[in-house]
């Protein structure tokens, strides 16, 4: 019996912003055209400024995220990255404590989330619109 695999690159516009992206439902649909049953999602951002987190949305903990982002990472000239907008360096720093990828089990062709976990980019630069998310199934 083989290992069931399929993966797709998502292009998400994060904008000119910080923001917290929702991919809970391009996962789900993900999964749904792949056909999967039991195994694991992996969802990965390859750059070298952004993370995936598994938190709650809708609440405000989206706000909240970032507001911790720029508490622990403050936007100003202490970073030795200084190439970008004033601060950049700072979104060099962020997938260290968000990672730039997240595995989740699929139970019965579902992502095995909490009841109130979403799974979502986290992107601080503003300097970069556009973001690239692999998906990817292992069942």
């Amino acid at each position: 019996m083989g290992a069931d695999f399929h993966t797709k690159v998502l292009q998400v516009p994060s904008g000119h912003r910080e923001t917290v992206v929702d991919l809970t439902g391009e996962c789900g649909s993900f999964l749904r055209a792949a056909g999967a049953g039991d195994g694991l999602l992996n969802v990965f951002v390859p750059h070298a400024t952004a993370g995936v987190a598994v938190i709650e949305t809708g609440a405000g903990s989206e706000e909240d995220l970032l507001a911790a982002m720029a508490d622990l990472l403050p936007r100003d000239e202490r970073w030795r990255h200084r190439h970008g907008s004033p601060g950049h360096g700072r979104d060099h720093v962020l997938p260290a404590l968000v990672a730039p990828h997240a595995t989740v089990p699929v139970v019965a062709g579902r992502a095995a989330l909490g009841t109130w976990q979403s799974i979502c980019l986290v992107d601080t630069n503003r300097d970069n619109p556009d973001r690239t998310v692999r998906l990817t199934f292992l069942g």
